[in-house]
């Protein structure tokens, strides 16, 4: 069975124990993404937004038997309590889930059985499901100090060039934070 995992975010560089089949490749489905979770070490990742610009996504083949077994070895590799099934997407089965449609539409046509990916929603303020504007994201990261601003910084200019967002574009105008590396 070919189960393609996708990415726009820290698993392009740091996959940890997700058992890739293949390495990170361009041509996922674009999404609308924006830079609106604020994570638990402090980084602005990517979130599937509504009403935001569609960028590009990787993807890579992973190495595993089952959907059942893709989706667990995704939700161990973002920490995600087990009680939050419906932050790990996965098709085919859930039709409703957020994007669903293209996402279906890029695993038929690259020939893909199954696909999973990160379904986080956005988070500003501790608040899930709340997107920051652009205003208070940079806000945010320019209060950042120590670590926590060092590996949110160290996060934004991981990211690829081609991602390119209004989120993006405000940080790099005031932070002055530019991409530095394309992924692995």
């Amino acid at each position: 069975m070919k189960i393609a995992c996708l990415a726009w975010g820290s698993l392009l560089w740091k996959p940890g124990a997700l058992p890739l089949g293949s390495a990170w490749r361009a041509g996922g489905p674009p999404l609308p993404l924006e830079f609106t979770r604020v994570g638990d070490h402090g980084e602005l990742s990517p979130a599937l937004c509504v009403g935001v610009s569609r960028q590009p996504t990787w993807w890579a083949l992973l190495a595993v038997a089952d959907l059942p077994a893709a989706r667990e070895r995704l939700r161990e590799r973002e920490h995600i309590d087990p009680d939050r099934p419906e932050w790990i997407g996965s098709l085919p089965g859930d039709p409703q889930q957020l994007f669903a449609v293209d996402i279906e539409a890029w695993r038929v046509e690259a020939g893909i059985d199954a696909v999973v990916w990160t379904a986080l929603p956005p988070r500003h303020q501790g608040e899930e499901g709340r997107m920051p504007t652009a205003e208070e994201a940079v806000a945010y990261l320019a209060g950042l100090e120590g670590e926590r601003r060092a590996h949110a910084r160290d996060y934004i200019e991981r990211m690829p060039p081609e991602f390119a967002t209004p989120h993006r574009e405000a940080i790099e105008a005031r932070l002055g934070w530019k991409p530095r590396a394309v992924p692995a």
